[in-house]
């Protein structure tokens, strides 16, 4: 299934990019071993991305700046590039795997890191033109749903089930942590669906029930930070300070101005599920969802101004561009689009 392509009305707690109950159910199918046994298929592989004339018009779910180089990631193993603040796309040279790409982020220049469905990490050294295989689950159907570097060997990734991993070594090694129970709860699986940093190294998760994750030692250890929501949060956002966001399903957008201690909703007038925040310089933040929400705010957040594009298109990320106030590049379930505002 294409990236936030479900109706309002059939919104769940887990967005569209989620794997299906019958891609779960094979899932553990395998791994009770009611899979292919010995001499019998080979073990999954990865089927690199193919060359595409239509490439920017695939599903763009994660977006990041690589020095002065747009890298937008989406559905089929699609990475594009545009060396102009989004004015041309071109389609990355080589990438390994053709599943689904959730969340890309660069430590600088160079630098870079993908996730996506089949539990995969992509790692590039020339920003984003060849990409390689770190981890592949591909059994597993347990996707990750984004990554975060604080430089080019520290980083962490996100997803299914509370999957946390981190590394020390630029991806080379990736282990497993651990999370604590929510509070409330007898199990951590909430599902962590995007995370987000803050100052002084503090690193957040915004996460389904209502939940904002945070961490102070660069993902090794991780606490629960609760709201009043009972919903799914898709995304989150830290501005200066202490400001935080978090937006989800049905219109939710929440912010804290404490480091997250406390939280109040800020109306959105819209029941579109909210699946990206970015922010710029001077307190500038645009929120994007589902049936072609956009909403910007010129105060940090405490306000926002709320429309709907006329073709009720997805919107799925954002990137504030440059020396361009009041500028975007956008991704959409309809690929990269013209830059947006002025």
């Amino acid at each position: 299934m294409n990236p936030m392509l479900a109706p309002e009305e059939r919104t769940a707690a887990v967005p569209a990019w989620a794997p299906s109950r019958r891609s779960i159910l094979l899932a553990g199918a395998l791994a009770c071993g009611l899979g292919p046994r010995h001499g019998q298929a080979a073990e999954l592989a990865a089927t690199p991305a193919a060359r595409s004339a239509i490439a920017t018009q695939a599903a763009v779910l994660g977006m990041a700046w690589a020095g002065p180089r747009a890298v937008a990631v989406g559905d089929h193993g699609i990475v594009l590039l545009s060396d102009d603040q989004g004015a041309r796309w071109r389609q990355a040279a080589a990438v390994p795997v053709s599943t689904l790409l959730t969340s890309v982020h660069f430590a600088d220049a160079d630098h870079g890191w993908a996730v996506g469905h089949g539990g995969a990490i992509l790692a590039t050294t020339d920003g984003g033109e060849h990409w390689q295989v770190q981890r592949l689950a591909l059994g597993e159907d347990r996707p990750l749903f984004s990554v975060y570097f604080f430089n080019a060997q520290e980083g962490v990734a996100v997803g299914l089930w509370s999957l946390t991993l981190t590394t020390q070594d630029g991806g080379k090694t990736w282990h497993e942590q651990h999370l604590p129970n929510p509070p409330g709860s007898t199990k951590a699986d909430a599902n962590l669906m995007r995370l987000f940093a803050g100052e002084a190294g503090r690193l957040y998760v915004a996460a389904e029930r209502g939940l904002v994750l945070k961490s102070v030692d660069r993902g090794a250890s991780w606490s629960y930070l609760s709201t009043d929501f009972k919903g799914s949060f898709w995304c989150g956002v830290a501005l200066d300070g202490d400001t935080l966001l978090a937006g989800g399903i049905r219109g939710a957008l929440y912010r804290s101005d404490d480091g997250g201690r406390q939280w109040q909703r800020i109306p959105l007038e819209s029941t579109a599920s909210v699946t990206a925040l970015a922010a710029a310089a001077g307190g500038r933040v645009l929120a994007l969802g589902l049936d072609g929400l956009q909403a910007e705010s010129d105060d940090a957040g405490r306000h926002f101004a709320p429309h709907a594009r006329p073709d009720r298109l997805s919107l799925t990320a954002a990137l504030p561009v440059p020396g361009a106030p009041g500028r975007w590049l956008l991704g959409s379930r309809a690929g990269v689009l013209p830059v947006a505002g002025g």
